[in-house]
């Protein structure tokens, strides 16, 4: 029920958590010098993320109606 703005606003923004939640949660569970190895996992997937967001933008910037229509800016 989101309009296109939101949705592509909550694509972007909901996405990134995994790390920012991630590390304090392993740091409460996973106490000792192995939390480099356990949070490795968790650091690559936030990179993938971010690649795959970058493409994202790219085919969002390409479409026809482009960023002035998703900023709110067209004259009507």
């Amino acid at each position: 029920g989101f309009n296109q703005e939101d949705r592509i606003t909550i694509l972007f923004c909901g996405s990134k958590k995994s790390l920012a939640t991630g590390v304090p949660m392993a740091q409460v569970l996973f106490a000792g010098a192995s939390m480099g190895v356990l949070i490795l996992p968790l650091m690559l997937f936030h990179q993938i993320q971010l690649m795959v967001c970058a493409a994202l933008a790219q085919r969002y910037a390409q479409r026809p109606e482009g960023i002035p229509e998703l900023m709110g800016q067209v004259d009507p």
